[in-house]
């Protein structure tokens, strides 16, 4: 900085002229507040300008940033008034070259050494600037509450989607219900959108904004409850912006969930797997149970890239954006929350996080798209040896229109899996079944170097089937025993269960005339006792016959 300094030195002898010297902070330049004063007959005298901030304009404009051309409008537009009234000196390297970061840092050693007056629009410059003795003229102190991106949005607006020389559309209904409709018939500009990315930066002053990405054709943004994509050129073929907001805030209570998965979601289940499609409600019930988890004294985190869960402050919010997959495990792992919110799982390294801490011991529930519950399973097919899957996942809830449509449990068996015949291929299953009505829906097993996924039952025609042997079965046996009560455990494979008086001198005949079905039907008919059965179940014989 020669040149600045051979400036200041010239500028010495002038400090006690008459004429006022005024230097602006960047933000203010930008955002033509000098002209504005000008107008107002607030200012009158010199306006400084460094040349490293005209470089840095220039450089922004380049690069299609409405920022640059904005700065570099601002500066032409001063140089029009009357050298009377305002006039403009450049001082520094007019060769030098600074990054934003540098910036303010620059503009208040100016005003030091020139003994300008600082004019800008935050506090934080102001106790600086205080501090170091610059006179300073904060033209504007408090910024105004309601945000710029919610002139788009009404109650019913569940996401905004914003493009340059495009007419702007929203999504507006609820989740599974919704409508893609135009806001207005009107193409959005280019300085519309950039006007919102400045408002949203400035909020980062305050707090409200935390910028999870920040690259140069990217931004990820979430300021408070709206989660926000900028994109820009060469990235998208044009400026883009999205900006997502949740239109509900349920608590688990809300969902109407019976007791029995409650109770498993509270005791139970600590490998949790929540799978919906995209804009179905996932991360709203993810939520809602993250809540459910506090109030029940329960220690819980989360992970989410970008954070837009909307938490009490108890539970702590971890951005993957931020931190590292491994910074993040040694994080939870020395935290020992009992339970972690995953939300949006997508990459593999994802996946491999929330099995290292399932594994470790860490209650785990994790948010992912997937168009059907079982393909929820799948995605964690491939990355784990199939014998550790119910150690990981346990409880799969599967999220549609808002509302919990389908829960698996998974479990562990050694046997002979669905479809194979001899004993000796007896080998670990990992079996999906239905969580109200314990009817298996699906085996997982290895055969040779591939893992199959098999359907148990085809709906509609393995049920009226089921019904047959069920009517055969006591046919067959209302000779011997009062009643009969069926249990299928896949579409050909069931347990008969018969009163346990006189079993031992019954069981020859009735096991013979279960064969009977056994072989005309193709089926696999276990006959067991009835003792010590489920009460509910025993209940419901007890209408039944």
């Amino acid at each position: 900085m020669q040149s600045l300094n051979t400036c200041f030195k010239i500028q010495e002898v002038n400090i006690m002229s008459e004429v006022k010297r005024y230097i602006p902070t960047f933000d203010v330049l930008v955002r033509g507040k000098i002209s504005e004063l000008v107008e107002t007959g607030k200012i009158k005298g010199e306006i400084i300008i460094p040349w490293e901030i005209v470089t840095l304009l220039e450089k922004l404009s380049e690069n299609n940033d409405v920022i640059g051309d904005r700065g570099l409008s601002e500066i032409k537009k001063l140089r029009k008034y009357p050298p009377e009234i305002v006039s403009i000196r450049l001082v520094g390297d007019s060769n030098g070259v600074i990054s934003p970061e540098e910036v303010e840092s620059l503009i208040r050693r100016v005003a030091y050494f020139e003994k300008a007056i600082l004019i800008t629009d935050k506090k934080t410059h102001l106790k600086l600037a205080e501090a170091l003795g610059i006179e300073c003229l904060c033209i504007e102190t408090e910024k105004p509450d309601r945000l710029l991106i919610e002139r788009y949005f009404d109650k019913q607006t569940m996401s905004v989607h914003l493009k340059e020389n495009v007419i702007p559309f929203a999504k507006k209904g609820l989740p599974g219900r919704w409508e893609f409709v135009p806001i207005r018939e009107t193409p959005v500009t280019k300085e519309e959108i950039e006007e919102i990315i400045e408002d949203v930066k400035k909020r980062r002053e305050n707090g409200d904004c935390f910028i999870e990405i920040e690259r140069k054709n990217l931004m990820i943004v979430q300021l408070r409850d709206f989660r926000i994509v900028i994109t820009r050129p060469p990235l998208s073929d044009g400026l883009e912006m999205t900006a997502v907001r949740p239109v509900v805030k349920l608590s688990l209570e809300d969902y109407n969930l019976p007791y029995e998965l409650i109770d498993r979601l509270e005791r139970k289940a600590e490998g949790i797997l929540i799978a919906g499609a995209p804009g179905e409600g996932k991360s709203t019930f993810a939520q809602a149970l993250a809540e459910f988890y506090k109030r029940k004294g329960k220690v819980v985190k989360t992970i989410e890239a970008p954070r837009d869960l909307q938490l009490p402050d108890e539970i702590t919010q971890y951005s993957k954006s931020i931190a590292s997959s491994k910074e993040i495990h040694d994080i939870l792992l020395l935290s020992r929350p009992d339970y972690t919110i995953f939300d949006e799982m997508r990459t593999t390294e994802d996946f491999e996080l929330y099995m290292d801490l399932r594994l470790a011991g860490v209650g785990m529930v994790g948010v992912v798209h997937a168009t059907s519950p079982i393909d929820a399973i799948q995605r964690f097919v491939e990355r784990v040896d199939l014998g550790l899957i119910p150690s990981i996942l346990d409880t799969v809830i599967f999220i549609e229109g808002g509302k919990v449509r389908k829960v698996y449990e998974v479990t562990l068996s050694a046997r002979v899996p669905y479809g194979l015949k001899r004993e000796d291929l007896a080998r670990p299953v990992v079996e999906v079944r239905d969580f109200f009505t314990k009817q298996k829906e699906y085996e997982m097993y290895v055969f040779g170097k591939r893992v199959f996924v098999i359907p148990v039952k085809k709906r509609g025609e393995a049920v009226d089937f089921q019904e047959f042997i069920i009517g055969a079965i006591k046919e067959a046996l209302s000779t011997y025993v009062e009643w009969v009560k069926v249990e299928f455990v896949s579409d050909r494979e069931a347990i008969v269960y018969v009163p346990n008086v006189n079993f031992k001198a019954l069981e020859k005949r009735l096991r013979r005339r279960l064969k009977k079905i056994e072989r005309k039907y193709r089926v696999s008919l276990t006959l067991q006792p009835f003792v010590n059965y489920d009460k509910y179940v025993a209940f419901k014989f007890s209408e039944e016959y």
